[in-house]
């Protein structure tokens, strides 16, 4: 009979949202980072502008992690 490794959690994820620019969303996205701080949760937020051709989205990250790490998540695949 094998003998199970007890189960591990990780509490560190991102969650991105692509916006249309200028649709206002930038208010709603702070807006998310700030709660989750205010419950005690370090966050690191950040805008990502890939281009400056109208139409195209802005992203927007956001790094949830109990360690406080300042730096974006390496990309997963």
């Amino acid at each position: 009979m094998s003998v199970q490794s007890p189960i591990s959690s990780v509490n560190d994820f991102v969650v991105r949202f692509a916006n249309v620019n200028g649709s206002g969303s930038a208010s709603a996205n702070e807006l998310f980072a700030r709660s989750i701080l205010r419950h005690g949760v370090p966050v690191s937020p950040r805008n990502i502008f890939p281009s400056n051709i109208q139409g195209l989205p802005t992203w927007y990250e956001v790094r949830v992690t109990e360690d406080g790490h300042l730096a974006p998540a390496a990309a997963s695949t």
